[in-house]
């Protein structure tokens, strides 16, 4: 039986930058699979997150909104249930759309639209995780140098490995009974929407000896020091450093850090892996042709870069994210594109794709002619990402076009980097009188976009009543929204 409209594919990573990846051209990482995507597709290389972390950012890319409209602030604060979602409007254009992995949703809805989930997520869905701008910013210092020293590098197993096992399973299971389906149905099955979301490659960093040993002896790139960063840094760089409580004592400590490396590259190989089984699958029963298929992640990874662990920042580790489509029947192939594009482009470029018109509302701008058409297009795009979340002391802001990057924060610094000229984000041009045309482009952007002192506020009352509530959920009952997907045994069988 045949389907006329397209199914669709999403695959997410955790925490996976681009420039540490073979498909983006790392000499040293091995992503075979990731690869031969890019070949059968568009590999984006100025694709950035919403939000430099994990919540924010899926929610964004879910709903087609920049974070402050949501109001999704950091990995403790509500996604709204009264928000449409890419996942709503697929489903209205009789889509089935299912999700096996991790979505990061905070309150009571776990769906958002999503049809059914496979697995439980990974994270608490309740406002733990809110941090507190009118407290002691020490009260929310996470311990990033034991992740370095003391768990990293070689597991037998983690827990992480457990969880995208079981994500691969389910996703891999959905697609095998599709085709069941297919011959023991008499109505029509509906496309589908399978969302895969692994937990690789976030910290803490550690794979299985099979995987480190593929880069045991590998040559480790040496990170770029905050020594030599410093004169191009704003209060934001050592915000998030006090919060990651990283020493220097580690940072300069060469074995540990190729260590961490090391270990990072092997979780990426692994997700690389499971994009090859979910490709073969799709292959041996005659799906691919029909099936749209997106890799990307939520955000990136600093890596001990300027003396930054994980995310919550605007350099390009932590930003900037892969974005490589592929869908050979309709869209183009072999092809880099430099437009700026974002997650919260997904919704209207799914929007277009299904033949619906973009709802007027959303932030996004739909990247599906860039897909058809044999050259880039849409130079001219500026994307935006912003945070607010943990650490940061005060709203924080980033625009980004196909050349430079701006950053500001409310009532603090600024940064101007040309991406083209200084990729390592070294030479601040915000006091260059060559660049004042651009920095008055950025900054007129920014105000025009974003209301920071209402953000600010938003962000101040919305914390105290996150954490009002869980304090008062602690009392009594434990109440929780974490979703326990219901094994379907009765209907999965013959009987």
């Amino acid at each position: 039986m045949s389907i006329e409209k397209p199914n669709i594919l999403i695959i997410m990573a955790d925490q996976m930058t681009a420039s540490l990846m073979g498909a983006y051209g790392h000499k040293i990482v091995k992503t075979p699979n990731l690869d031969k995507l890019c070949e059968e597709g568009i590999r984006f290389d100025n694709a950035y997150t919403p939000c430099p972390l994990c919540a924010p950012a899926r929610a964004s890319m879910m709903a087609g909104k920049l974070i402050s409209k949501l109001g999704t602030y950091d990995n403790g604060t509500l996604f709204p249930g009264n928000i449409p979602t890419f996942a709503h409007m697929l489903r209205s254009n009789d889509y089935e759309v299912v999700c096996s992995g991790k979505m990061h949703y905070v309150g009571p809805d776990q769906l958002h639209g999503i049809e059914r989930r496979l697995t439980t997520d990974i994270y608490p869905s309740s406002f733990g995780w809110v941090p507190d701008w009118q407290r002691d910013r020490e009260d929310g210092i996470q311990n990033a140098q034991g992740k370095i020293a003391e768990n990293t590098g070689v597991a037998n197993w983690t827990r992480q490995l457990n969880y995208d096992e079981e994500v691969q399973a389910k996703a891999l299971e959905f697609l095998r009974t599709r085709i069941v389906d297919t011959f023991n149905r008499k109505d029509e099955l509906r496309p589908f929407c399978l969302f895969t979301s692994f937990t690789h490659p976030h910290s803490p960093f550690r794979i299985t000896e099979d995987y480190f040993n593929q880069y045991a002896n590998c040559e480790v790139e040496i990170p770029v020091t905050k020594e030599e960063a410093k004169d191009s840094e704003i209060e934001m760089d050592q915000w998030i450093r006090d919060y990651a409580g990283i020493s220097d004592d580690i940072l300069k400590d060469s074995k540990k850090m190729a260590t961490m490396r090391r270990a990072y590259y092997g979780m990426i190989t692994y997700v690389d892996d499971k994009v090859g089984e979910l490709l073969d699958t799709l292959d041996k029963f005659n799906l691919r042709k029909n099936t749209a298929i997106f890799f990307t992640s939520d955000h990136g990874e600093m890596l001990g870069e300027r003396g930054l662990i994980e995310k919550r920042i605007f350099y390009e580790n932590s930003a900037r994210i892969p974005l490589i489509a592929s869908f050979p029947k309709e869209w183009q192939q072999g092809k880099i594109d430099t437009s700026p594009v974002s997650l919260v482009d997904f919704f209207p470029t799914l929007a277009e794709f299904c033949g619906e018109s973009i709802p007027e509302n959303l932030d996004g701008t739909s990247f599906l002619s860039n897909l058809k058409e044999a050259q880039s297009v849409d130079q001219d795009r500026v994307v935006f990402s912003e945070y607010h979340g943990e650490g940061v002391l005060k709203p924080c802001f980033m625009a980004r076009d196909k050349r430079y990057k701006y950053i500001k924060i409310h009532d603090g610094g600024e940064q101007l980097f040309d991406l083209q000229e200084d990729p390592n984000e070294l030479k601040n041009l915000i006091d260059d009188d060559s660049c004042k045309e651009m920095y008055n482009k950025f900054k007129k952007l920014i105000s025009e976009k974003f209301d920071s002192k209402a953000i600010e506020k938003d962000v101040i009352e919305k914390q105290q009543f996150s954490k009002y509530i869980h304090s008062a959920l602690s009392h009594g009952e434990n109440n929780q929204w974490d979703h326990c997907p219901v094994y379907p045994g009765k209907t999965m069988y013959e009987r």
